[in-house]
């Protein structure tokens, strides 16, 4: 696919509707209440949504992604942060890099989430977030087989070494909030 669609794809996904079904700036709070947390790695970044808010907050925002043409097409919408392509399994950045490593519905498409989880809490330094989509189906959300249950998750994170989590339910989406520090 060309960068053109994949703008296109992010114009949706960027929709107001898609939007109000995501709550950023609810989940931006979230993510942001304990102090010291001035820089951020959006890991599976999409769209670029939670990176623009981040931005927007005044933090150094990061952002990853698998897919090259998705990077090249979110640029467009967020031209202050720093994109590279690679895997939630394997971020390529040193130990303590960032405050907080926000993990965007990406835990569904890895090959091993606990070795995502063991990653985001090595690039952290203070707080690792987790956001999945486990309630309503949309049309603009992931398939329901993308769903993955709580008691999973929490085995997850308890494997991955980080047993210290909190879990916000949201109107679609939960979003786990891992301490690292």
């Amino acid at each position: 696919m060309s960068d053109k669609r994949y703008k296109e794809k992010i114009e949706k996904l960027r929709s107001s509707e898609r939007l109000k079904l995501l709550e950023v700036d609810r989940i931006v709070e979230l993510c942001l209440q304990k102090d010291g947390i001035g820089s951020v790695l959006d890991v599976g970044t999409g769209s670029g949504v939670f990176a623009e808010a981040f931005l927007n907050r005044g933090l150094r925002v990061a952002g990853i992604d698998i897919n090259p043409d998705m990077i090249a097409a979110v640029r467009e919408f967020v031209p202050n942060a720093e994109f590279k392509e690679a895997a939630a399994e394997s971020l390529p950045y040193p130990d303590h890099s960032f405050d907080l490593v926000f993990l965007g519905h990406v835990l569904h498409e890895t090959d091993d989430p606990v070795q995502a989880i063991k990653e985001a809490a090595r690039v952290a330094t203070t707080r690792v977030a987790v956001l999945e989509w486990p309630y309503k189906e949309e049309e603009l959300g992931p398939p329901l087989d993308h769903r993955i249950p709580d008691e999973r998750m929490q085995e997850i994170f308890i494997s991955a070494g980080v047993p210290n989590y909190k879990k916000h339910s949201l109107s679609h989406m939960l979003l786990w909030i891992l301490d690292v520090d």
